[in-house]
């Protein structure tokens, strides 16, 4: 009510969120907290140009989502709020440090499919790339960017074929620029595979995007969530292009048949890695040339071990 009765105030809103963030760390407060999410984001809207005002409510709002997270609630956020995290980011889009907390926050709030679709509404997309294209040095934002447009890709009835189409060149600029960065190729090639199940790819990126994906797995053999769904984004790529099927097994770098037997006999008690290199084998068996090179890597040996490692699956 304190909120409401002064709108036009910048002070008394900045005090009134200031006041609300001492109750965060306080867990009993929480359910009355997930109320103010609403009247947050109105006040961020109402005072835009304040930007004391706009970092203080994605912090706090961050903190909201973070406490709804571990405590497994789901919070629907409405196309009202989706649009005033859209005005912040294009009022401030040169801001790095306010928009590393809102891309963060974005990237939260677009787990929840019916938030993602608010924000595919609202129009996020092109802001999205443009912060990329502008902060391509920036891991905090490029990771969430990336994580976003996985969300927003993943969708079945996605209208924005277009527009993700135009990320595709974009997405691959932040994994070649942060492949030794774990998490942030990570996100990355998670986006790419989400973009190639749209078939946002051409012709033109398919050799390129092949190998750029065999660099971030060869890059981060490690990491169990790369390599699976690196492995997913290679094989819808090979499940359409000959051309991808044909670097994967020339690239210069070393042969993809080697790689995936060395991240299978890594990850062999993973059913999600080692079933995402089946689902890619499965891709590379329509192509004579790769089935030559597989029977002279003796890959059956490899298939008979998955089966005796995983005989229900």
């Amino acid at each position: 009510e304190f909120m409401q009765a002064s709108w036009d105030v910048e002070e008394v809103q900045v005090k009134a969120i200031q006041h609300i963030a001492s109750f965060v760390k306080d867990g009993s407060a929480f359910p009355y907290l997930l109320k103010f999410t609403e009247v947050i984001t109105f006040a961020m809207k109402t005072h835009v140009t304040s930007l004391k005002l706009q970092v203080d409510g994605c912090r706090l709002l961050l903190e909201i989502l973070s406490q709804a997270l571990k405590q497994d609630v789901v919070m629907a956020l409405d196309e009202s709020v989706t649009s005033c995290l859209l005005a912040t980011v294009r009022k401030h889009s040169g801001n790095e440090e306010l928009l590393s907390l809102l891309c963060t926050l974005l990237m939260m709030v677009s787990a929840s499919e019916v938030a993602a679709e608010n924000l595919r509404k609202v129009g996020i997309i092109p802001d999205l790339l443009t912060i990329l294209r502008r902060f391509l040095h920036n891991d905090e934002i490029c990771f969430s960017c990336c994580g976003v447009l996985w969300s927003l890709a993943v969708s079945e009835n996605n209208a924005d074929q277009a527009l993700l189409e135009s990320a595709v060149p974009v997405t691959s600029a932040v994994l070649q620029k942060h492949l030794q960065k774990g998490a942030v190729a990570e996100s990355a090639c998670s986006a790419l595979w989400a973009l190639s199940l749209q078939g946002c790819l051409d012709d033109n990126d398919y050799e390129p995007t092949t190998a750029l994906l065999l660099d971030a797995v060869r890059t981060n053999p490690e990491r169990a969530v790369l390599v699976k769904n690196g492995c997913l984004a290679l094989a819808s790529l090979l499940r359409v292009s000959e051309i991808a099927a044909l670097t994967f097994v020339t690239d210069s770098k070393g042969s993809g048949i080697d790689l995936i037997k060395d991240i299978c006999h890594l990850h062999f008690s993973d059913p999600g890695v080692v079933g995402a290199v089946c689902v890619l084998m499965k891709e590379m068996v329509q192509y004579d040339d790769v089935v030559l090179d597989m029977l002279s890597q003796k890959m059956e040996k490899l298939l008979s071990e998955i089966k005796i490692q995983f005989p229900f699956s």
